[in-house]
């Protein structure tokens, strides 16, 4: 496990640069969610790329799929796959699929994409855990437009009743959505009091400050007898301007040109 998190602008550089080549993908939500997941791979999350298959590792679930660049590149900055392969993206036979497959990439531990499905896998990995006696966390990342989906509220309520307190949903809350802006399609809040009403512990935090999410994630890891969530509040499209708060950059690839103003801006140079 590396002791320094990955910069996270190179990391929303290889995002940028994969959808371009791909000629689609979803820049919004994976620049947006991209913050977190430096920071849980480099300082919290339990795994070894060279043991991909480790019983004892920390899990993580990208219930949202369609954020799969930014698991990509962090998951080929800590070395589960060589980097060249980022510009594979949603290629033919790629192991780099628009969303993630596990049978193809070592690091994926669930197939997602349709949503609503990662919170029910993640119980599921949780309870087993406990069963086993093994001391390993589960992670899951659900889109704030997931939430909408009913087989979400099924797993909240599982996951209380049977006390998995080594279990940590992370909602990456940055309004946006594939047919508007969450507030506007399907209203959420408040969601820490519908959380907290299901039993779970919350917090909200800055999902782009990485001292938060370091300290929401340690946070996390001291549940005692209940999940614990993290309300990420973010920018979706954070790091290029044109981008951020855009609902229409949810799923559309930047061009050539877009895609040079976009790593001009991010890596100021």
């Amino acid at each position: 496990m590396a002791d320094v998190a990955p910069d996270a602008k190179e990391l929303r550089a290889d995002i940028i640069r994969m959808i371009t080549a791909a000629g689609s993908g979803h820049p919004g939500g994976s620049l947006s969610i991209i913050d977190f997941l430096a920071v849980l791979y480099s300082k919290h999350l339990r795994h070894d790329p060279r043991r991909p298959d480790w019983p004892d590792r920390d899990r993580f679930v990208l219930s949202k799929g369609h954020a799969a660049p930014a698991l990509y590149a962090v998951l080929a900055r800590h070395g589960y796959f060589d980097r060249n392969l980022l510009s594979s993206l949603r290629k033919l036979g790629s192991p780099l699929q628009g969303h993630p497959e596990r049978r193809r990439l070592p690091g994926i531990e669930a197939s997602t994409g349709s949503l609503g499905q990662g919170p029910s896998i993640a119980l599921g990995m949780a309870l087993a855990a406990k069963l086993d006696g093994r001391g390993c966390r589960i992670y899951a990342a659900c889109g704030d437009g997931e939430m909408q989906e009913g087989q979400v509220w099924e797993a909240l309520m599982a996951a209380p009743k049977f006390q998995l307190d080594n279990l940590t949903l992370v909602v990456d809350c940055n309004d946006g959505q594939i047919d508007g802006h969450v507030h506007e399609v399907m209203p959420l809040e408040p969601l820490a009091g519908k959380l907290a009403a299901f039993n779970w512990e919350v917090r909200d935090l800055d999902g782009h400050d990485p001292s938060a999410i370091d300290a929401a994630l340690d946070w996390a890891k001291g549940a005692r007898g209940k999940p614990r969530a993290l309300l990420a509040r973010t920018v979706k499209g954070k790091g290029v301007s044109f981008m951020e708060n855009q609902v229409d950059w949810h799923g559309r690839a930047p061009n050539q040109e877009q895609c040079a103003a976009a790593l001009k801006e991010i890596l100021g140079a």
